[in-house]
């Protein structure tokens, strides 16, 4: 078997060689250098590379099978980078269907080939079989693009959509394959990779190093953010990571790689618009005091971090690179009570104003979680000063014994430099929250609510603790505190924060009556 798959794959390279020389084709798909990659976190990515075009005057066939099997052939520039020479590119055509065994199935439907059965004692026997009908459903890429009809007809084609072979042997009809397929030879016209194939026309001989650019998906990256305080500290390590994700189907080798953050605007097909992250064991005293793998600077109205040195990202890998390292960042926890619960926010989503007025039960529902927040500001007074690319935050905890230990997790969002960053970590232990309603009354002919609540929050830490109590005002942006129990504060227009001290072992309870009007 092995000596009979070794001569079939060596006849189908030499009858392509063949066929290259007989069309004049130019194949340059081992003569690409320098690859360059811009990879944007929305699941796509810019290649460029250089590929060696060696030009006659007049029409000439180009053959480039190094691109990604996730290419979008609309999206493909190739010029002279130099612009010594004009190239006019008179047709382009991109197949993605590189040859497989359901493929050569298909090529062969209708022929007699033979199978390689396998015996129970381990020997092998050939049989010869009719494909009668392969199976195979072409262009699986267009499903998205075009709809679950396309993608019902297409199944159709291959047989009722179960995609089995039918194959006849000794005059008896067979569902799926007796064994190996063994083709004799690879058809004409059969693609052994994802191929770009251009017919160009020169103005005059030339040997050019043509840019090839075009955006393809499969590729991704993200930011991850470790970030390290000792016990009974809030001062932080914090370490950055860009982890880069390579799904495209090609290998690139010494390839220099730029990050592209931000909400870039990007069309997806057929509509619109678990990461490895290493742990900070310390860092230095001050932000990036070594020369960082990655750089940022702006770039448009995004910004663009480019990895240092070239490297090698294969297909179906993961990479990490370090992008940011400050050590002793000035963090703080903060207490957040907001009592108000929405059990079905559905439910809601449709109201009018009157209904939120007159509904005496709604906002009455209560959350008894105080919530922990964890913030650091993005500032170079605090060791960072640098815009932060939106990804996953993870905070541990080193105890006396110098182990760390996790403490919570969450996402921020795009950061620029300047803006304070503010994390819900999880719900703190010893500290519960309570929220009833004592009154409400409804005025409607002269258009008012009065609502009064009462909040109790218990602190049963051995320290003091600061918990900012939140409320919002939702019947109406018309309203009026009468007799708080504590200073508060307007967020908004429609949110005020009281800012409760707790004792050890402390309750305290914050009243207000609102008074709404309309």
């Amino acid at each position: 078997m092995g000596s009979s798959g070794n001569y079939c794959r060596a006849t189908g390279v030499l009858n392509q060689m063949l066929k290259l020389a007989a069309l004049g084709l130019i194949a340059v798909a081992a003569l690409a250098a320098d690859p360059r990659l811009t990879i944007y976190n929305q699941n796509f990515a810019v290649v460029r590379e250089l590929i060696p075009l060696d030009l006659k005057a007049g029409r000439n066939q180009i053959q480039f099978a190094g691109a990604t099997a996730h290419v979008e052939p609309d999206s493909v520039i190739l010029r002279d980078s130099a612009g010594r020479v004009a190239l006019q590119v008179l047709e382009q055509n991109y197949r993605n269907d590189p040859i497989s065994q359901e493929l050569l199935l298909s090529l062969f439907e209708g022929k007699t080939v033979q199978f390689e059965v396998r015996e129970p004692n381990g020997g092998t026997r050939l049989v010869e079989g009719k494909i009668l009908r392969s199976g195979y459903a072409p262009h699986y890429g267009a499903f998205q693009r075009y709809g679950p009809q396309y993608s019902n007809n297409q199944m159709a084609m291959a047989g009722g959509g179960d995609g089995q072979p039918l194959i006849e042997i000794g005059g008896q009809l067979r569902f799926g394959l007796p064994g190996t397929p063994m083709f004799p030879t690879l058809p004409t016209d059969t693609i052994l990779k994802p191929t770009l194939n251009w017919i160009l026309n020169a103005t005059q001989p030339a040997k050019v190093m043509a840019e090839l650019s075009y955006v393809s998906g499969g590729m991704s990256w993200q930011a991850d953010y470790n970030l390290v305080a000792k016990e009974g500290s809030e001062r932080l390590d914090l370490t950055g990571w860009v982890t880069m994700d390579n799904q495209s189907g090609k290998q690139f080798d010494g390839v220099k790689i730029q990050l592209m953050a931000g909400d870039v605007q990007k069309l997806q097909a057929g509509g619109g618009g678990g990461v490895v992250g290493g742990i900070a064991g310390g860092g230095p005293s001050a932000a990036m005091t070594m020369l960082p793998p990655v750089t940022e600077r702006t770039f448009d109205d995004y910004h663009l971090y480019t990895l240092q040195n070239a490297t090698t990202l294969r297909d179906r890998e993961t990479k990490q690179v370090e992008f940011v390292r400050a050590g002793n960042v000035d963090g703080r926890r903060k207490y957040v009570y907001d009592g108000f619960r929405l059990l079905n926010q559905q439910q809601y989503q449709y109201w009018n104003p009157d209904q939120f007025r007159q509904n005496a039960d709604f906002g009455t529902q209560v959350n008894p979680k105080v919530w922990v927040m964890r913030e650091f500001d993005n500032t170079k007074a605090n060791q960072l000063g640098v815009p932060l690319p939106k990804g996953r935050v993870r905070f541990y905890t080193q105890d006396k014994e110098g182990r760390l230990q996790f403490v919570g997790e969450n996402v921020i969002d795009h950061t620029t430099q300047g803006e304070k960053i503010s994390v819900y970590a999880g719900n703190a232990f010893d500290l519960v929250g309570d929220r009833k309603r004592t009154e409400y009354r409804i005025d409607m002919a002269r258009r008012e609510i009065d609502e009064t609540f009462e909040i109790t929050v218990t602190n049963r830490k051995s320290e003091a603790a600061e918990v900012d109590v939140t409320e919002h005002l939702y019947r109406g942006q018309n309203w009026q505190l009468v007799g708080p129990s504590d200073p508060f504060r307007t967020v908004n227009s429609n949110l005020v924060v009281f800012t409760v001290q707790l004792k050890p072992d402390e309750v305290r309870k914050v009243t207000y009556r609102v008074h709404y009007t309309w």
